[in-house]
């Protein structure tokens, strides 16, 4: 399949993809957070936190929800599964007791806002309404939510009904991510994800019918007894309904890394020529659709504020993706959790002992951390304006930073040179560019900003850039 363009941002060029088909980070963070370490303590996580009392700006919020019903053999998040309503009501009460004592460090109640929060998981519908309307009681005794906040969930429609959807409008989100993967069931065999097309669009339809006003989908390319015609079937039921972005993930089969993924035969997973054919499909059918190419795994409409705020430069990316809201700190909630605060990175525990045991002891569930130095600082925002806007100002740099750029990058300059060559970008007098053949590619050239990266070597604990 020869390069060929499929909307205005971006075209696929199968001979560059298999050229710098990489391992590399997600970049979610830089550094990124195989650069977290246990010398990080609970003491720092609450200097952090009180420091932003001089400085009380608008948060972001995660809580992680662990509890699944049933396993899906793709899945590689911290989960826990269970049927039991017991565990769920447990961890939710320490949920509070986390958010007590993270809030006793931080600024007064009256200016401690919100501008976004997600529940993710896990399955956070696992919850009973019960559940879920306690939660959210105890995240608003101790924040407030702005007028223009973004309240988003993670949702399972295997696990949903329209009034559900309905609790979670009335109790104030207003954005939905409906898992999909696959609508095949052969595919969804493999997965041991049945979900029906009618029990997907059932609750797409109820978020739109209880005021909601974004519905994202989530599908995943490469999965076991996933074909061509098959991945297109579902590409043209999901575009059908008009979702309000599109996230297209690629499935990284790692066994040794996630235990549940030993249930699938590696010779049911579609080969790398099959699994590139997929992708060229999908990026082609979703920019026929009309569908920006936000970065990434993502894509949007036209009109969504992921795409305006990409067209204004103001496009960000944290631990949950893309955002459009890059002046917030972001407390992380429940196991595993990855909040950011002030130049401060910090990881929750990951399992439940732990987690009750150091609530228990009045002491915040720190399993590690970072604290970005200057240099850090300086090439995460490089690294952002790559990641999020496909195009870096080496005399914008300067000025923000106070730094020479040709002196202060010069080992990157002499790297940028081969990817010109072979078309990723384009260095012009005044900016590097990520070209629309290497779009697809921009981990690529984010890599070469990331000392961590090039002074460790370890390229090969990350997924496949592509």
């Amino acid at each position: 399949m020869s390069a060929h363009a499929v909307s205005p941002q971006i075209s696929f060029d199968e001979s560059l993809i298999r050229k710098y088909d990489q391992s590399g980070p997600r970049y979610t963070s830089y550094p990124t957070a195989d650069r977290f370490h246990n010398g990080f303590t609970e003491k720092d996580y609450r200097q952090a936190l009180m420091a932003r009392r001089e400085k009380p700006e608008p948060l972001s919020v995660y809580v992680h929800i662990p509890f699944c019903n049933t396993i899906c053999y793709y899945c590689a998040c911290n989960k826990i599964i269970t049927k039991d309503h017991g565990r769920s009501a447990k961890y939710i009460r320490y949920l509070a007791r986390e958010m007590d004592i993270v809030c006793g460090l931080l600024e007064p109640r009256d200016v401690r806002s919100l501008k976004q929060l997600h529940w993710g998981g896990g399955t956070p519908t696992f919850l009973s309404s019960e559940e879920m309307t306690a939660l959210m009681e105890h995240l608003k005794n101790y924040f407030t939510l702005t007028e223009d906040a973004e309240v988003s969930v993670e949702v399972d429609p295997r696990k949903v009904d329209a009034e559900t959807v309905a609790l979670l409008g009335r109790l104030g989100f207003n954005r939905i991510s409906v898992g999909v993967q696959d609508f095949n069931l052969e595919v969804q065999k493999a997965i041991n994800r049945i979900q029906s097309e009618e029990e997907t669009l059932m609750v797409i339809h109820a978020a739109r019918a209880n005021g909601f006003i974004s519905v994202n989908t989530d599908l995943i390319y490469g999965l076991p007894k996933q074909t061509i015609d098959g991945f297109a079937e579902t590409l043209d039921r999901v575009i059908s309904v008009s979702p309000d972005r599109i996230a297209l993930y690629n499935y990284a089969h790692v066994p040794h890394m996630a235990k549940p993924q030993r249930r699938i035969a590696l010779e049911d997973v579609p080969g790398p020529e099959e699994k590139l054919q997929i992708l060229a499909l999908a990026i082609e059918k979703l920019g026929s659709a009309g569908y920006i190419y936000i970065g990434m795994d993502h894509f949007a409409k036209p009109d969504d504020e992921l795409a305006r705020a990409q067209r204004e430069g103001t496009l960000h990316r944290n631990f949950q993706g893309y955002t459009t809201h890059a002046d917030c700190d972001l407390l992380a909630f429940g196991i595993s959790g990855i909040g950011k605060v002030g130049a401060t990175y910090v990881q929750s525990v990951k399992t439940l002992d732990d987690y009750y045991g150091a609530l228990d002891m009045r002491k915040l569930p720190v399993l590690r951390g970072y604290v970005l130095d200057s240099d850090d600082i300086v090439r995460r925002a490089v690294i952002q304006q790559l990641m999020c806007q496909f195009e870096l100002f080496p005399a914008k740099v300067e000025r923000q930073w106070g730094l020479v750029f040709d002196d202060y990058f010069a080992t990157e300059k002499a790297l940028l040179p081969p990817l010109a060559e072979d078309g990723l970008i384009d260095l012009l007098p005044d900016r590097i560019r990520v070209t629309d053949r290497g779009r697809l590619l921009v981990r690529t050239v984010a890599m070469l900003f990331d000392k961590h990266l090039r002074e460790a070597e370890v390229r090969g604990k990350y997924s496949k850039v592509i």
